[in-house]
């Protein structure tokens, strides 16, 4: 019994591969291309365990994901891997239509031969896991009720719209061809491990440099904030018990626009690491807004507890503590990911602003 883990040395994927370590003794073989957000001291903890097989390598190579399955004949793929920043996207699209789209195809066409191939009951667990966004939905106006799975896809970006595609595609490789997938579409996530380019670890790392911290236009863009623990802990409830062919909405029902995410970040550091030049709320920089802003997301998560019995355990305030906290006890890590070519991201996307 194995599992496939596609971008498992990113933010959501490594700490999936972490937490089912910590209560699984079922081997991984982890696929990541290791693009500026994959790290591998992300897996630091699992550097000597057996269990884990680190291949570097790419969604989009069919060989090697041929060669992979072939090898390793897991029982189920979970695909985490994508480009997921917005600010990216709209400033490249192109490599979000390689690996979000095409990356996609690639890995369905490779998980149909395999799940093709198997017989008997190997055949009927077999289960293809594709994790997706709550941005496919488009955005809410103040009083609109949540996103459900019958939402229509709206998506406003062009990293949303490659989620929204390769979501479309696994829903087509199901019906067509009857490879028993299951979708998950996460609300914002945060904790451990997070790129900072992403508005929670920019803003933590950015105030303990003393550095501007940049919010978008007014601050009022409402998000749903999950914690990364909670979001693996409900792709291991969907990977056991989900109905194939369905998808499951996954949320933290902590609806706050990003001004407030801020300011909370700001009190915590004022608590936790106080800055003598004052507090971190004096850093608060508002910037010209970014192209196309959604202006709310939000989830209805009822579905999945309804079905599979699964509620985050975090509340906002116990998770962005604990986030918080861990920033401020890994600076190495901090440090290691602040290379010449994330200070050019930077530098790029918040100059004109």
């Amino acid at each position: 019994m194995t599992l496939l883990v596609t971008g498992g040395a990113g933010f959501i994927g490594s700490n999936f591969v972490n937490d089912w370590f910590a209560g699984h003794d079922e081997p991984v073989v982890n696929l990541d291309a290791l693009t500026y957000a994959g790290n591998l001291h992300n897996l630091d903890a699992l550097r000597n365990d057996a269990r884990h097989r680190f291949v570097q390598g790419d969604i989009g190579d069919r060989a090697l994901l041929d060669r992979l399955l072939a090898e390793h004949r897991p029982r189920a793929i979970v695909n985490f891997a994508a480009e997921s920043h917005v600010d990216r996207s709209i400033h490249g699209p192109g490599e979000f239509m390689r690996t979000n789209v095409l990356g996609t195809f690639a890995l369905l066409e490779a998980a149909r031969a395999y799940w093709g191939g198997l017989d008997g009951d190997a055949k009927a667990s077999f289960r293809f896991l594709h994790v997706s966004t709550d941005e496919v939905y488009g955005s809410l106006t103040p009083d609109a009720p949540a996103f459900t799975e019958s939402h229509a896809y709206e998506p406003n970006s062009p990293y949303s719209a490659s989620k929204a595609a390769s979501d479309h595609l696994v829903r087509a490789w199901h019906h067509t061809y009857g490879l028993p997938v299951l979708t998950t579409n996460c609300s914002n996530n945060y904790g451990p491990y997070h790129f900072p380019e992403k508005l929670v670890p920019l803003m933590i790392v950015n105030a303990l440099a003393g550095k501007p911290l940049p919010v978008y236009g007014d601050g009022m863009q409402v998000r749903d904030w999950l914690y990364v623990g909670d979001h693996c802990s409900a792709i291991r409830s969907v990977l056991a018990s989900g109905r194939v062919g369905e998808t499951y909405n996954v949320g933290g029902w902590n609806e706050k626009p990003n001004i407030e995410i801020v300011k909370t970040i700001c009190a915590l550091l004022d608590e936790l690491r106080p800055d003598a030049g004052g507090p971190y709320a004096r850093l608060i920089s508002y910037v010209k807004d970014r192209p196309g802003h959604d202006r709310r997301y939000a989830i209805d998560a009822r579905k999945i507890e309804r079905e599979l019995g699964w509620r985050p355990a975090e509340t906002f305030e116990s998770g962005i503590r604990k986030t918080v906290r861990w920033y401020l006890d890994h600076a190495d890590w901090v440090a290691n990911v602040q290379s010449g070519g994330y200070r050019d991201w930077v530098a790029t996307n918040y100059a004109q602003r």
